[in-house]
């Protein structure tokens, strides 16, 4: 806008002098003819006439000349103060867009150049990759040694990721410990291999520079081509990808895929999601439920699984998407401490009898957010006795130290309280923790327990494990009771417990009496044999 005004001043001027020159230069072209003719009529010397017409022309030359100054000055002034405002808007404009920590671009010009560069490479069906990373322990650093030794790192980071790029590529600080990284004319895998080159030099640390120690982060990448639709896809495609890679180890390199990266909670972004977590959390908007888990034998409860549902306008329908968005941005700890909150508090008010069994992923007990001090913290605030406590690892994501989940199971055994492996017979997940782990009870998925009345080889997985169970002098609960025909089934299989729809549903207040489990099964003998007669 100021180079605009400044030309157009120069215009002005140019057409000011000339018009202002004209407008003097005309009577001295229209009287020169004229007194040169008078002159030769009365035969008088041509010098006089000739000296006077330069004099006149002079003096309008000098006078407009100073016309046009006087009557440009105030613009003149104005084109001044317009250059300095340029020169201000420039370093201002700069200055907004700089993170001054690190020297990088921030937030605000981040948005503006993946705008652009979205824009070129649609335009010229170009390829463009974008990394999103985070430093890895980040916190941890901010909490132990202060914010300066975490100034410090970010510092680092950004000459080193500054180090590392082409001049057509652009980095950011977004915010936090998270900066983003655009690679113009970069397909995915040329990203990938510029982010692993970046993470194995912040990893040499000290070996290539005396005093330096480590850095590492976890980085996502997305990239054009590819299933982006607009730039705010391409963003949290890459973010999806930071946030899988944070959960499945961290100190990775991630490209996204979108059959591995997108799950139930597609649909809000990575940063929504982890928002809508920590609200829960924060606020403990979840209500506890509880399922009876009863002896098989007798129809006596042996306690009750604590559950937990989401509350209205939460963000959430159903606990299976509110753990999935935790698992997906990496709020799992935070969650399962407010669900655990919740669960003991209801319960204490209950007053329910026997065993009280709160899920938990394997994941939280690995992490420096959650204690077994802290653990006992809330099981005494509550009023609960430690040695009727059950722990329910739910393996919903990988884990990663096996040897600090070990030492956190014998801590919570040394304490009193039991731990049960959930889900066992489901995928993978219960088997590999059941071959890691020692376990006081063993919970057989509903998906054996619903197949083994219409087929032999889930009734031979069921006696296995029974039969391990056994040996351990482990419990085992079948999960998933629906109908007659299983509960015979597990029954003859001398199953210890069990819990399911058919023995009670989950409720705020469940019923605490012992059941009829003969007259269950009697009084639906039809379903038993209709059930019978299906083919394997």
């Amino acid at each position: 806008m100021t180079r605009g005004a400044s030309t157009n001043l120069r215009l002005v001027r140019l057409r000011l002098f000339l018009a202002l020159f004209t407008m003097f230069a005309i009577p001295v072209a229209i009287s020169t003819p004229v007194v040169f003719s008078v002159a030769r009529g009365s035969g008088d010397s041509l010098l006089a006439p000739t000296l006077a017409i330069i004099a006149l022309a002079g003096v309008l030359g000098l006078l407009t000349v100073w016309l046009a100054h006087r009557v440009l000055e105030p613009a003149e002034e104005l084109e001044a103060a317009l250059r300095i405002l340029e020169g201000a808007y420039d370093q201002a404009r700069s200055e907004a867009l700089l993170d001054v920590l690190t020297g990088l671009g921030n937030h605000r010009a981040f948005q503006e150049e993946i705008e652009r560069q979205w824009a070129i490479s649609s335009r010229y069906n170009r390829a463009l990759a974008l990394v999103l990373l985070d430093l890895d322990e980040f916190k941890q650093i901010n909490d132990s040694s202060g914010h300066a030794a975490g100034d410090l790192l970010l510092r680092r980071m950004g000459s080193h990721i500054t180090g590392h790029l082409r001049r057509s590529d652009r980095a950011f600080r977004i915010g936090g410990d998270e900066f983003a990284i655009l690679l113009p004319e970069t397909d995915g895998d040329g990203a990938y291999v510029v982010t692993r080159r970046l993470l194995a030099t912040s990893l040499e640390g000290e070996t290539r520079r005396p005093g330096a120690n480590a850095m590492s982060f976890s980085a996502g990448i997305a990239s054009i081509p590819g299933s982006a639709h607009d730039r705010e896809a391409l963003y949290s495609q890459a973010d999806a990808a930071l946030y899988w890679g944070k959960r499945h180890g961290r100190t990775v390199v991630t490209v996204y895929d979108r059959e591995r990266h997108e799950s139930a909670t597609t649909g809000h972004k990575p940063a929504e999601l982890s928002a809508l977590v920590a609200r829960v959390a924060a606020n403990g908007a979840v209500r506890a439920v509880f399922q009876p888990i009863y002896d098989l034998a007798s129809g006596a409860p042996r306690g009750f699984e604590g559950l937990v549902r989401p509350l209205p306008n939460t963000g959430f329908n159903d606990p299976g998407t509110m753990f999935a968005a935790a698992e997906a941005t990496g709020r799992t700890a935070e969650l399962d401490i407010a669900c655990l909150e919740a669960v003991m508090g209801a319960a204490s008010r209950l007053r329910l009898p026997g065993s009280l069994t709160v899920n938990l992923s394997p994941r939280t007990l690995e992490m420096d957010e959650f204690t077994i001090q802290g653990l006992l913290r809330i099981i005494v605030r509550h009023g609960l006795d430690p040695r009727r406590i059950v722990l329910e690892l739910t393996e919903r994501e990988a884990v990663e130290d096996i040897d600090r989940l070990r030492r956190a199971v014998e801590d919570c055994r040394v304490a009193g309280i039991r731990l049960a492996a959930d889900d066992v017979g489901s995928g993978n997940a219960g088997l590999r923790l059941l071959s890691q782990l020692r376990f006081d009870i063993v919970k057989i998925d509903l998906s054996l327990v619903q197949g083994g009345t219409r087929r032999d080889q889930s009734l031979e997985v069921v006696r296995t494990l029974r039969d391990l169970a056994d040996r351990w002098g482990a419990l085992v609960v079948a999960e998933g009771i629906e109908t007659p025909a299983q509960l015979e089934v597990v029954r003859s299989l001398g199953i210890g417990a069990g819990q399911g729809y058919l023995l009670g549903r989950p409720a705020e207040q469940p019923p605490t009496g012992a059941i009829d489990l003969d007259g269950l099964v009697r009084g639906s003998d039809w379903l038993v044999d209709r059930l019978r007669a299906v083919p394997a």
